[in-house]
């Protein structure tokens, strides 16, 4: 049974993915399957992007001073 994806941790989440695309890649899985395979590695997919996002909106950068000392943080901010 699946368990609901709101309940994976990031790991286990991308775990299943992996294990998701491994079967779809194999080509054993019946059109049926390989439908919901697809389905859930899609919202998988999406959980993990979320965490990821969220993770890194956390992160702050180190700002440094002139004479190159730790001064404070900031935001990360991607480039």
């Amino acid at each position: 049974m699946d368990l609901p994806i709101e309940e994976l941790s990031f790991e286990d989440a991308l775990k299943e993915l992996e294990r998701i695309v491994m079967r779809l890649e194999s080509g054993d899985a019946t059109l049926d399957e390989s439908i919901h395979l697809y389905e859930r590695g899609d919202r998988l997919r999406q959980r993990c992007a979320e965490r990821l996002d969220a993770a890194q909106a956390r992160i702050e950068a180190i700002r440094l001073d002139t004479e190159g000392r730790p001064a404070g943080t900031r935001p990360f901010t991607a480039a």
